[in-house]
């Protein structure tokens, strides 16, 4: 059958929210927006982003969140959820899990078709949570308090914003941040052709698109934006989970909108999501890279000092990373705000979603010249292992690297006849010119698989605008051509010319990156973890805009859905620490402190406490949305809690020592940190740390310790 045209004034498509109702503004939309914590596991656990071993967390700096919007068209027939998260990125295993649960308990009304979860990519939170090898080894397997942190609180934010559902209205608007990034890859992006690059006037989107949320009475519901940046202002010496820049600015955010009577972060009603984009090349150390060993400028070509990558690092803007992170959260937010307060456009029109799996190893594409080329099996490049100047990688890997090398080649081989039931064919190789391979993942099988092989590609629309959620981390060009090209055919297809495109990265899968074809030749980093070869973009660009006819059309069951990934191996590698049962010296009890704080201090100092402690893995569902640490002060003769594990100013650092004398026991030691905010009202003040700590049989005691009263003085 034919369906009428969505954008025609005459016969709107019959889920269209042009179809008006009493009291239904045609220009209105069904609004919930939540945010739930995600934390998780704060120590034994590896981070997920700079995949270095050591990089093993022993505390928390700021809490982790899931922030929900889900949109329905004013008769409630179409609805979307979009999701940002606090987290390395969407993992295959959690959106497929977060769906399971969704529709154990809701039916049809939220299915990964119309489901889109994507990752803020903080390199500051916790592993494990994947179905993939390749993405478990730093963790040492799979981690099932990450997975289920995050699934947890995914699934819980989605039902909160969907119970909360009210008519409002959504205004879309962008705006310039300033010095908010730079590309790490300058001379890959040069690669692109001229008359391409001059028609912008950055190698980095510079650009943040803002929706705002309100009912119709006009109260503010939320906001979300999206803007390319790596969350990699924390580096790796960092061992405190962290959100990074964008879980900082959404925090600040929401502070900013705080509503009377609200005094807690991470407790306010409005919801501020700062998602991402397609932030590939692009760095938030805006001083650029330099050699730490001489302070000279590195090769640009390979991002080398004297002919290795560890010395060429990304600094900037602040004088440490936790100043970074804030400066950089601070140009994204002042951004957000103006576009946030000054935008009037509405976003005006149908509710729809379009989804389908694809099989990324078995595609081709025609290009412009008649030629057909396909995709690669998955495969990690030579320049992969150099790492980029964000985090440099290990050995003598270099960016840039186009041919391999004997030794490692002969190291590659020996492990494939180990790790794959059938070793890669020469075909394989040259699939992926000139691209080295130095990792054939697809077809590393032992004990499981390496890499995914089935991808989303998924479209959400909501009036004239687009949400192109994208499984990676596409470059700056790589994500221009993309929305120029859905553009281009969604107005073709009917939709007017105001039509709005964003890309959403990291959502759903992640396959690493997707650079166009000119910045793979050149085999930087982001090149050389473009896993399905030289042609993966041009793939993926007909992929997504083939399912932009049937959107606008209201087709989407027409199209074919693809074949469905498993959901995750049964002999998934579980070798990652577990908690063991809590010890103290005799006499002692869990919250003693050890060290306690001054009598006196004023803003701008930092009051530390120590306190003899346990793991903090031990009741996760209760400390899930709780806290670690309460800052409280003394308001009347009442103690009222003023900050938490949630707020910037504070740090939960947690220490493991082993005794050298007999009983060599474990002693575990946690470190309370409150940096004094400047304007801080004076008074008498206090710190409570709550734990948990197990026995020798499993029994689990909460506790709590006490640091004594001190004072707040007027600087």
């Amino acid at each position: 059958s034919t369906t009428p045209d969505p954008m025609s004034t005459t016969t709107p498509h019959p889920m269209s929210s042009t179809t008006t109702h009493p009291n239904h503004p045609s220009d209105s939309y069904y609004i919930g927006v939540a945010r739930c914590d995600v934390t998780g596991p704060v120590v034994q656990v590896n981070m997920m982003g700079y995949a270095h071993p050591e990089q093993v967390a022993n505390g928390l700096h700021t809490r982790l969140y899931s922030r929900a919007f889900v949109v329905a068209d004013n008769q409630k027939q179409n609805r979307v959820a979009f999701v940002s998260f606090d987290g390395g990125m969407a993992s295959q295993l959690l959106k497929l899990e977060v769906v399971k649960r969704l529709k154990e308990k809701h039916g049809d009304i939220f299915t990964e078709r119309n489901v889109v979860i994507s990752g803020t990519h903080t390199h500051s939170g916790p592993a494990g949570f994947f179905q993939f090898l390749l993405f478990e080894m730093t963790s040492l397997g799979h981690v099932e308090q990450s997975t289920t942190a995050f699934v947890d609180g995914i699934v819980e934010s989605i039902e909160l914003a969907n119970s909360k559902l009210e008519l409002g209205r959504i205004k879309i608007g962008s705006g310039l941040v300033d010095n908010g990034n730079i590309n790490r890859s300058p001379t890959s992006y040069l690669l692109n052709p001229e008359a391409e690059r001059a028609r912008y006037t950055h190698d980095t989107e510079q650009s943040i698109t803002v929706l705002s949320f309100d009912n119709l009475a006009g109260d503010p519901l939320g906001m979300l934006s999206w803007y390319p940046a790596h969350p990699t202002n924390m580096n790796f010496t960092n061992l405190l989970i962290n959100s990074d820049n964008k879980g900082r600015a959404s925090t600040l955010f929401e502070k900013m909108m705080r509503k009377p009577g609200e005094t807690l972060a991470g407790k306010e009603e409005f919801v501020a999501a700062f998602a991402q984009a397609n932030l590939g090349d692009v760095s938030p150390r805006t001083n650029g890279p330099v050699c730490v060993d001489t302070g000279l400028d590195c090769e640009p070509l390979s991002s080398t000092c004297n002919g290795t990558s560890q010395n060429c690092v990304g600094f900037g803007p602040g004088k440490d990373m936790f100043d970074s992170t804030d400066i950089i959260a601070r140009r994204q937010l002042d951004a957000a705000k103006l576009v946030y307060k000054s935008a009037t456009e509405r976003l005006d029109g149908p509710v729809d979603w379009i989804h389908q799996y694809v099989d990324m190893t078995q595609q081709s594409v025609q290009l412009d010249d008649g030629s057909t080329v396909t995709t690669c099996k998955p495969g990690m490049g030579y320049s992969f292992a150099a790492g980029c100047t964000d985090g440099a990688g290990a050995f003598n890997f270099v960016q840039g690297m186009t041919r391999g090398t004997p030794f490692w080649n002969t190291i590659r081989d020996i492990l494939a006849k180990i790790i794959c039931t059938v070793e890669p064919p020469r075909e394989y190789y040259n699939c992926h010119q000139p691209k080295p391979v130095l990792l054939p993942t697809g077809y590393m099988d032992k004990p499981y698989d390496w890499h995914p092989t089935i991808v989303d590609i998924q479209v959400l629309r909501i009036g004239q605008l687009l949400i192109a959620a994208v499984p990676g981390e596409y470059t700056t060009m790589a994500g221009r051509r993309l929305k120029e090209r859905l553009y281009n055919e969604a107005v073709s297809q009917g939709m007017a010319g105001d039509t709005k495109v964003v890309l959403a990265g990291l959502s759903n899968v992640y396959t690493h990156y997707i650079t166009t074809p000119e910045e793979y030749n050149a085999q930087r980093y982001e090149a050389a973890s473009t896993i399905f070869g030289p042609h993966t973009f041009q793939v993926y660009q007909q992929k997504y805009t083939d399912l932009i006819a049937p959107l606008v059309a209201g087709n989407k069951d027409d199209v074919d859905l693809g074949p469905t990934p498993d959901l995750k191996p049964a002999n998934q590698s579980r070798i990652a620490p577990v908690p063991h049962p809590d010890k103290l010296p005799p006499g002692i009890n869990f919250g003693d402190v050890i060290s306690d704080v001054n009598m006196t201090y004023t803003p701008g100092d930092t009051v530390k406490v120590t306190f003899h402690g346990a793991n903090p893995r031990h009741n996760m569902k209760v400390r899930l949305g709780s806290t670690y640490l309460e800052i409280q002060r003394d308001e009347h003769g009442s103690w009222t809690t003023i900050y938490t594990d949630a707020d910037w100013s504070t740090k939960f650092t947690w220490l493991e020592t082993n005794s050298s004398a007999p009983p060599a026991d474990i002693t575990i030691y946690v470190i309370i940190e409150w940096n004094i905010p400047t304007d801080e009202t004076a008074g008498s003040y206090r710190v409570l740390y709550h734990g948990d700590h197990m026995n020798e049989v499993g029994t689990i005691t909460p506790f709590t310790g006490m640091s004594r009263e001190f004072q707040v003085s007027p600087s």
